[in-house]
């Protein structure tokens, strides 16, 4: 599940991450079937803010790893920009079997905090993924219609030099512990943001 590591407190932010959570039927291209879903997105280029008060912006959770896509260019950076986009992307993947259907049994511990995403093995002296707050564009999960009652946790990130993106895809144990993963990253670009105007 997930455990609190701190909490901080921030003013609310003019500029600062949107979550969104939106039920909706998502094709999910296998068959034909569609399956219905609640989508959680966190877009970090959003100017909206959130007005929270009192936010979590460290937290742990165990996740299994799915897979990742790797060094795609700009111009399909470009293409994945909306959520539906990008859930249909790894559908494909998945069907191509670029990405498994399901992940292997080991269980990570994905750790959330201002400096952005850890992913590492469950003693934590294995880091096997890190990335930047800074380099995150994009964040959702979604029901994975296998019908197991497990979310898909996807993160977009780019390069540093901004010239492609790479997707990383983790299971959750359930919708609400892939929400609480997307709500604690929100926190953290408030916090960053705060920070910075400081």
């Amino acid at each position: 599940m997930f455990r609190k590591v701190k909490k901080r407190h921030s003013s609310s932010s003019s500029q600062s991450s949107e979550i969104s959570t939106k039920s909706k039927s998502v094709d999910s291209s296998l068959g034909g079937l569609s399956r219905s879903s609640t989508v959680a997105s966190l877009d970090t280029d959003s100017t909206k803010s959130s007005g929270n008060n009192t936010s979590e912006t460290c937290a742990e959770f165990r996740v299994k790893y799915v897979g990742a896509i790797e060094g795609l260019q700009f111009d399909m950076s470009k293409k994945l920009q909306e959520p539906l986009d990008l859930i249909n992307y790894i559908d494909t993947a998945q069907q191509d079997r670029k990405l498994p259907f399901v992940p292997r049994d080991e269980e990570m511990i994905l750790v959330v905090s201002k400096h952005g995403v850890k992913v590492a093995s469950l003693d934590q002296y294995d880091v096997l993924h890190r990335h930047p707050l800074y380099l995150i564009m994009r964040m959702l999960c979604y029901d994975d219609g296998l019908g197991t009652g497990k979310n898909l946790l996807a993160l977009k990130t780019t390069d540093p030099e901004q010239e492609g993106c790479s997707i990383w895809v983790y299971q959750c144990s359930s919708s609400e512990q892939a929400q609480s993963i997307c709500k604690v990253l929100s926190a953290s670009f408030d916090c960053a943001l705060a920070s910075d105007k400081s």
